[in-house]
């Protein structure tokens, strides 16, 4: 990437495993990620409240190689002290970046907690700690899965990155286009935080149709029909997958987006190999 120069650079996010052998691979796949002197490693977070304690213990791990660590904060199911105590453990333990999303509504679950949307988790955030932490919130260039309509969703958006933000980082898509026009509906809604694109690399078209089905990004057609035509080819997969997503990327980078933030799911060659192939 030398004849770029990126000012927020490169980031990689991993989810707290959640076996031995997970905890030890991943420690593996950090070092090999902090090669690359990424600005930072976020870790996620499930629904409930054992995970919110996996989630730290995997912030102290990967954080142990010396990359800043953000940990993914939630207000589903949180109450407002929990949180306060959270903030201020994260805060004794040096860390300064976080998270800040609204998270998933588990099924059945009755209370949600008593932040209802990011934007109000910012506000808190910053309410409790000023300026201590630096703040990234979620953009959804294709829509949230929720969300009624682009425009409610555009608008929610604007909200979160004007409440104390200082960066976005959108759920990951295929389509350079929608990213752009993201972007630019963004900014004439006054937003001024860097939007920093959500990336996933392709090894596994079961995975990622589940996946994508999920939260709402679309693989396109020529995409998937191609994918399906591999069957279970997993060597063309992640050829065809690579040389897909290092195009995304570079469209991206060309197009003036500020970096970019990659889905590793806790593995690391396919970033590696995408990273490797950008001019």
């Amino acid at each position: 990437m030398s004849s770029h120069e990126h000012p927020l650079g490169i980031s990689f996010e991993f989810f707290p495993p959640n076996t031995e052998a997970g905890r030890e691979k991943l420690l593996g796949v950090r070092d090999a990620l902090a090669e690359r002197k990424p600005r930072f490693f976020s870790v996620t977070y499930g629904a409930g409240g054992s995970t919110q304690a996996r989630t730290a213990q995997t912030v102290r791990t990967v954080r142990e190689c010396g990359i800043e660590t953000a940990p993914h904060l939630s207000c589903i199911g949180s109450d407002k002290g929990a949180l306060r105590e959270l903030l201020q453990q994260y805060r004794e333990e040096g860390i300064r970046s976080l998270v800040a999303l609204r998270g998933d509504l588990p099924s059945g679950m009755g209370g949600i907690g008593e932040l209802r949307y990011a934007n109000e988790l910012v506000e808190f955030i910053r309410q409790e700690t000023g300026d201590h932490f630096n703040i990234a919130v979620a953009g959804y260039p294709e829509s949230h899965p929720q969300a009624p309509s682009f425009e409610r969703d555009l608008g929610n958006f604007a909200r979160k990155a004007q409440a104390g933000a200082n960066l976005a980082i959108t759920q990951y898509f295929f389509n350079a286009d929608a990213y752009f026009h993201f972007v630019e509906r963004a900014t004439r809604l006054g937003v001024e935080v860097p939007i920093i694109p959500g990336i996933m690399p392709i090894t596994n078209y079961t995975k990622l149709a589940r996946f994508s089905d999920a939260c709402g990004a679309d693989i396109p057609r020529w995409i998937r029909k191609q994918l399906e035509a591999y069957g279970d080819d997993s060597e063309s997969i992640q050829a065809f997958g690579e040389d897909v997503v290092s195009r995304l990327c570079q469209r991206l980078l060309d197009g003036g987006a500020p970096g970019l933030h990659f889905y590793t799911l806790n593995q690391a060659q396919a970033t590696l190999r995408i990273l490797d192939n950008l001019a």
